[in-house]
């Protein structure tokens, strides 16, 4: 029998097109409906609308007695620190409104890290991870519709908040399940298939690699392929061809996700810009925009939810990986009859803290050496675009439409580099981790440019453009981050997809997504003590400079083909 990979074994696994091209649309289809509460809502709407929300209802200082305007187009203070600050009173406290967005956000991302933590058991339990994703769907669309039907001027305004934060924690843990069908979809693929399949006909039919534990006398640095003999060369080359495709395969279905669901956020964009010009701006124009973000985002989850497999084993008949092995004895490989949510809740805290061990770090030192960069990287990449537009409106005095504008150029830009970023890899034979560190290196040069503000050339009265002083710089910036950033959401997670041990993806990445809310936590935290302290946001491009420059080291320190064999034999011996 021939396979539809073109190979003649009976043994060898057959490849399913129509199953695996109705699971991979699923999982497109995810990210089509969930982007766009990221970009229209989360890095956009979301931001200016609590700040609104808290304008509203707050006071001018320092007499605390006249009520805030709506935000004005008045022309730009070189001072920064003499326009009237606005605040709000929450309890018996007074807050910078653009603190309180920040606030909220740094809520929301700490109440997140707390819920995947506790999800990552049961998300790699296979008939659950579905229901997962698409439970925090529903319950982050539906947040995110409530704000249609609370107006500014309601006494209960503040629930904007909790709202706020339900739809960013919804948001965040689907995000978890749906990163950890990543691996599974990139190993099913039609070219990876074929070259797992040449290197079992190679390698002969009992092919594994064969995994060990090293003992103090063996070289741990050793490769994995090999035997009594070593494997030939043919051999060896047949696997690093599968792994260049798996690598390859990996970035592709994760830059092509991004560019999807960019895509489809400039839609939305466009869409509600319509209504946010009509109404100019005004808060129940923002709540509207992040409404219809919701409603887009419950709408197109249906075909996922259609679509989607419900359990995704990871491949064991022709994988490159231990035969009849399993990663672990947890409740997640239990039968149905026995399996309990609440038991696994607690498995999966008792878990993180044995992921955590030192004796665990250091089998997997390099998935763990990447773990401490991306700390650093998330919290920059994101904090740069919550900044960047509170900076815009509060400090630049851009109206509505003009945010609106920039949040079309950046998820525009993003296409592009995420398409383009790929291609220009292939021309240039760029490891997935040379590309990394390019674009890191060229995102710092963002707030950097911003520090540059303080320079008293770029506060003369006739100095019109430099130092992100003018609203026309943000429209270039916008267009300069979203191509670099739109490729580095791609490359970040197909990156970190190589470390993973089989068969535990959505427990990693789980881990992966607590490390990045647990940085994201700080940054807006912080940015948010710097404005309140300080009266400027502008110093906060100093703190974000430092936090993206601190990771470079970090992740050029990530050895990529060892962190590759050490997943694999990690999940071969069991945990």
């Amino acid at each position: 029998m021939t396979n539809d990979i073109g190979i003649d074994d009976p043994d060898l696994p057959k490849f399913d097109k129509h199953k695996y091209n109705r699971h991979l649309r699923g999982w497109f289809s995810y990210a089509f409906a969930s982007e766009v509460f990221v970009i229209v809502s989360l890095t956009l709407f979301l931001p200016i609308c609590l700040e609104q929300f808290a304008r509203d209802n707050g006071f001018l200082l320092p007499d605390k007695i006249y009520p805030c305007t709506p935000v004005t187009t008045q022309p730009v203070s070189n001072q920064g620190d003499q326009d009237a600050r606005c605040v709000v009173k929450l309890g018996w406290l007074w807050v910078d409104t653009a603190s309180f967005s920040l606030y909220v956000y740094s809520i929301s991302v700490a109440l997140q890290a707390l819920t995947v933590i506790s999800m990552g058991g049961i998300a790699d339990h296979p008939p659950h991870r579905k229901k997962l994703l698409l439970t925090f769907a529903a319950l982050g669309s539906f947040s995110a519709i409530l704000f249609l039907l609370l107006p500014s001027s309601s006494p209960v305004w503040p629930i904007v908040a909790p709202l706020a934060i339900c739809a960013n924690v919804g948001f965040g843990a689907s995000i978890v399940a749906l990163n950890a069908y990543i691996p599974t979809l990139a190993q099913g693929a039609q070219e990876v298939v074929a070259a797992r399949a040449e290197f079992l006909r190679l390698a002969g039919t009992n092919a594994t690699i064969p995994y060990y534990e090293p003992t103090e006398s063996e070289n741990a640095h050793e490769p994995l392929l090999g035997g009594d003999g070593g494997a030939d060369a043919s051999v060896t080359e047949a696997k690093a061809k599968h792994d260049k495709l798996l690598s390859a395969t990996t970035s592709r279905i994760s830059s092509q996700g991004i560019a999807l669901g960019y895509a489809a956020g400039i839609v939305m964009l466009l869409l509600a810009l319509i209504p946010v010009r009509a109404m100019k701006g005004s808060t129940d124009s923002l709540r509207l925009a992040v409404g219809l973000s919701g409603l887009w985002w419950a709408l197109f989850s249906l075909p996922a939810a259609a679509w989607l497999p419900g359990a995704s084993p990871v491949p064991t008949s022709g994988a490159l990986v231990l035969e009849e092995s399993e990663p672990d004895a947890t409740a997640a490989h239990l039968p149905e009859e026995e399996w309990s949510m609440s038991r696994e809740i607690v498995r999966a805290w008792k878990r993180l803290g044995q992921m955590l061990k030192w004796r665990e770090i250091k089998r997997l030192r390099n998935t763990f050496v990447y773990l401490a960069a991306w700390f650093l990287l998330s919290d920059g990449f994101t904090t740069i675009t919550s900044t960047a537009l509170l900076f815009a409106k509060t400090t630049l005095h851009m109206p509505a439409s003009s945010l609106i504008l920039i949040g079309a150029l950046t998820p525009s830009a993003g296409i592009a580099g995420s398409l383009a970023w790929p291609a220009l890899q292939r021309r240039t034979g760029w490891s997935n981790l040379k590309v990394l560190v390019v674009l890191v290196t060229m995102a710092s040069a963002i707030p950097a440019y911003g520090c540059l503000g303080f320079l008293s050339v770029f506060q003369k009265s006739n100095v019109k453009f430099g130092g992100l002083t003018t609203p026309g710089e943000m429209y270039v910036l916008a267009v300069y981050f979203g191509s670099v950033y739109g490729a580095f959401q791609g490359y970040a997670r197909a990156f970190y997809a190589e470390f993973i041990p089989p068969g535990e993806e959505a427990r990693w990445y789980a881990l992966f997504s607590i490390t990045d809310k647990s940085s994201s936590f700080v940054g807006p935290l912080v940015v948010g003590l710097i404005a309140d302290a300080t009266g400027n946001i502008r110093y906060a491009f100093f703190f974000l400079v430092a936090m993206i420059w601190s990771a470079v080291p970090i992740l050029m320190a990530v050895d990529v083909e060892r962190g590759r064999e050490d997943a694999q034999r990690y999940t071969a011996l069991g945990t």
